[in-house]
């Protein structure tokens, strides 16, 4: 019998594909299964959104980073310590008058390294030809009502660039800590399908 992998409860569906998808790439000799197994680890475990949701955080508290993030996202990024990014960053503002939202319209390129693993409606056909086509009504799928004053942006990753909104901060929040903030920042903000709510009052 031999230890470790021959686990006797059946493991969740995005388990199991990443399961077949490491299987496949090491068969294929592409990589060593303990660097899958460290991958999965790192973005499923370590990563989430909570990296995305601390530069968002930094953001909000400190203008010149801000800046800088607007400017590099891939060098503002690093400041933080997060690694990984292969890809260029390229950050977009919600602010009162612009709504940013990020799809991949070929495939689902999305910047891992801050936001973690993608959720499956991303990676979705109707997402991805509709985000484009018709984004204020997928933006209402998701509970998102813009008013007309509102333009609506879309960003299309690429192999080259991945995006991420930097969601508005919601007011009544002034007195929150960087690390309070980062708590209420969701995954879904940070694609632009959704807006940071502020917590409710205790």
């Amino acid at each position: 019998m031999s230890h470790g992998h021959h686990n006797p409860d059946p493991e969740p569906y995005p388990a199991l594909r990443v399961r077949a998808i490491e299987s496949l790439l090491v068969e294929k000799g592409l990589i060593s299964s303990d660097a899958v197994d460290a991958l999965v680890q790192l973005y499923e475990r370590d990563v989430g959104p909570l990296r995305g949701a601390r530069v968002v955080a930094r953001a909000w508290t400190d203008p010149a980073y801000k800046a800088r993030l607007l400017e590099d996202g891939l060098a503002a990024i690093q400041e933080l310590g997060i690694e990984g990014m292969k890809s260029q960053l390229v950050v977009v503002e919600n602010t009162p008058t612009v709504h940013n939202m990020v799809v991949c319209t070929l495939c689902s390129c999305y910047p891992w390294a801050v936001l973690g693993l993608p959720p499956t409606w991303y990676k979705s056909f109707a997402y991805r030809s509709r985000a484009v086509i018709e984004p204020r009504a997928v933006l209402r799928e998701f509970g998102l009502e813009l008013g007309d004053d509102v333009e609506v942006r879309v960003w299309d990753s690429s192999a080259e660039v991945r995006y991420m909104v930097l969601p508005e901060r919601p007011a009544g929040t002034e007195r929150l800590s960087e690390e309070e903030l980062a708590a209420l920042v969701t995954r879904d903000a940070m694609i632009g399908v959704a807006k940071v709510e502020a917590p409710a009052l205790v």
